[in-house]
């Protein structure tokens, strides 16, 4: 089965996620919603079958 490699969009939000280890301040950077970076996070978990994110009701 091949899989679709995620956007660039979405790497850039992925980074931004991972560099923060923080949606919220991921978003303010990119001027997105927190929930705009849960869900390009959750299409690249989806595409890759991954978990890359612990979420909390922190996070």
């Amino acid at each position: 089965m091949s899989r679709l490699l995620p956007g660039t969009r979405a790497l850039r939000t992925f980074e931004a996620a991972a560099r923060h280890l923080n949606f919220t301040r991921a978003a303010d950077e990119l001027g997105l919603t927190p929930a705009a970076v849960s869900h390009q996070i959750k299409e690249i978990e989806d595409q890759l079958d991954l978990v890359l994110f612990t979420r909390t009701s922190r996070s």
